[in-house]
């Protein structure tokens, strides 16, 4: 059953969201909306949330630096961004007042709050969001996802103290989406100009919470700013935060985490696992919150750029030999509806291609011998002039939840079924990324949150097959096609947004059809946490959570 869930945002619930469209499309939720308003009670003032992340720790605090989910997760505490999305899912500005662009698309100009002062004590101004941009622009700073978002600004201008111009070496339909992500926050331009090792280890922001330490391989330590003021005024309280503090926990076992949260050593997890989720569904004690991510859909992408995948025959034979769906619903109870999209649900312009997809190892087969792979060894697995059919496929123990793992192992045997040798290296995250870099993979699974469809770009386009100053590429597919950049190009550049969803549609029908990658699901993205934290559901525009409206009740 497809669906499409209305986006998670700083100014809505996404569990609610979330189960408004599962009641639309005919299916009861799969857990409880947060409370609000009176059925949350009466807000507590004070108390320590105790957070436990089983992603791995960041390696610098500051979201500029590399720019991961793991960073944005806990800066969304400390840092704002210049636009976010409100109750429709709708960009409205947040730090930024007001944004106009100029008939060409050449000339953006950002007006930005008054009144705002970073926790330092430093104001927020024009010259503030120069230096933010300057800095993620940087080489030296190693950005990746701040740096792609921010590619198509040519030069800036501080026309006063509220105006900044920029000037853009092509039209860029989606910078005020960039501008809602956590990657792309903005900090204080007094604390960018200390060393990165200490901006790292406490960025200086304008948010709801600020760093007081940080323990590594152990927890970060947030404080309330007392003297928050939301930029625009929201549905929730005015003034502070509620809560005294957060503790940002470590913990990467996933049983562990559970169970920290089992006996309330913890109040909120993330990175919950399905039987989990399953079995909190019984409790009346523990609830669940899914805030699917914008940007791409979680998928396998397929190295098209050295065999066998640079013979399309041979990408679309393994498409159709793994039982993909057979294998989410033994694992995943029910938590990760299947995707055929190159996007997320959370993203309007996605588009699906279910019959693409299809489990058809007699198809995988005809498809495998007209390619030359017709021979079988002893052990079944195919061969072709001597040379067997193996696919290498390392996989991020940070990134991949221990039930993806088994999905994987699931796909490995039925791809062996068809006659492909799938060799599954569990690595730790920086092993990982060393794979990539050697180009050692031909099955490839990364993660890539980005708010709107030009994730496509950074997927797809032969452009992105270039590192960033960070070292990572995106373009893991390695597709290079010039008329999908044709699409992309104008897709991104154009105002007219019917020609915009055209266009990223004809994008994704051309990715899908080149069996360059294989959708599983969205992004997973789900929290446990206890009742006694309450009026928990509000999220940024990427879906990671904020906790300036909630409160621990006694």
């Amino acid at each position: 059953m497809n669906y499409v869930r209305p986006k998670a945002t700083r100014l809505f619930s996404a569990a609610a969201a979330v189960a408004a469209a599962l009641v639309l499309a005919g299916c009861a939720p799969a857990s409880p909306a947060p409370e609000s308003g009176s059925e949350a009670g009466t807000p507590v003032t004070g108390g320590t949330l105790v957070y436990a992340s089983g992603d791995a720790e960041p390696t610098c605090l500051d979201p500029h630096v590399g720019g991961n989910y793991p960073q944005a997760l806990v800066a969304s505490q400390y840092l704002e961004t210049l636009y976010t999305k409100d109750a429709s899912g709708q960009l409205i500005p947040w730090l930024a007042e007001d944004s106009t662009v100029s008939e060409d698309g050449l000339l953006r100009t950002l007006k930005i709050r008054e009144g705002i002062s970073f926790t330092d004590g430093t104001a927020l101004d024009a010259a503030a969001v120069k230096a933010n941009f300057e800095h993620l622009l940087d080489p030296e700073t190693a950005s990746s996802t701040g740096f792609l978002a921010l590619g198509k600004i040519a030069s800036m201008k501080v026309v006063n103290t509220t105006t900044l111009e920029l000037t853009l070496s092509t039209p860029d339909s989606s910078l005020l989406e960039s501008f809602s992500m956590p990657w792309v926050a903005i900090e204080s331009p007094t604390a960018l100009k200390r060393s990165q090792e200490d901006n790292c280890a406490a960025p200086v922001g304008t948010g709801p919470f600020k760093v007081e330490s940080w323990k590594k391989q152990d927890a970060v330590n947030l404080v309330r700013n007392a003297d928050y003021v939301q930029p625009v005024a929201t549905e929730g309280h005015d003034g502070a935060a509620y809560l005294d503090a957060i503790t940002w926990r470590f913990i990467p076992e996933a049983a562990t985490r559970y169970a920290a949260l089992q006996s309330g050593e913890v109040q909120i997890i993330d990175n919950a696992q399905p039987d989990t989720i399953a079995a909190a569904a019984k409790t009346q004690t523990i609830k669940h919150l899914d805030a699917p991510r914008p940007g791409a859909s979680n998928r396998i992408e397929l190295n098209s750029s050295k065999a066998p995948f640079n013979d399309a025959s041979v990408r679309e034979a393994f498409i159709h030999a793994v039982n993909v769906d057979a294998s989410i619903d033994s694992l995943f109870f029910g938590t990760a509806p299947r995707s055929y999209s190159p996007l997320s649900s959370a993203e309007p312009l996605a588009y699906s291609a279910e019959s693409l997809f299809a489990y058809d190892p007699a198809k995988a087969s005809e498809l495998l011998d007209a390619a030359g792979w017709s021979e079988r060894d002893a052990e079944g697995y195919r061969v072709k002039d001597g040379t067997r059919l193996t696919l290498t496929f390392p996989v991020s123990t940070s990134q991949s939840i221990p039930a993806e793992q088994s999905l994987f192992e699931q796909l490995q045997a039925t791809a062996k079924e068809s006659g492909f040798d799938v060799k599954i290296k569990l690595l730790d995250l920086s092993s990982w990324y060393g794979e990539l870099f050697k180009n050692d993979y031909n099955l490839v699974s990364a993660p890539y949150t980005k708010v709107g469809p030009s994730v496509l770009s950074v997927l797809f386009h032969s452009d992105s097959t270039i590192p960033a100053p960070s070292g990572y590429f995106a373009n893991l597919s390695q597709v290079k096609d010039p008329s999908l950049d044709a699409l992309l190009d104008t897709a991104g550049s154009t105002k007219d947004e019917a020609e915009r969803k055209d266009l990223y549609s004809q994008a994704q029908k051309k990715v899908l059809e080149g069996y360059y990658l294989l959708p599983l699901y969205d992004q997973q993205n789900h929290f446990l946490y206890s009742e006694k934290l309450r009026n928990v559901g509000a999220t940024t525009a990427v879906a990671t959570p904020t906790f300036f409206d909630s409160w621990l009740a006694n």
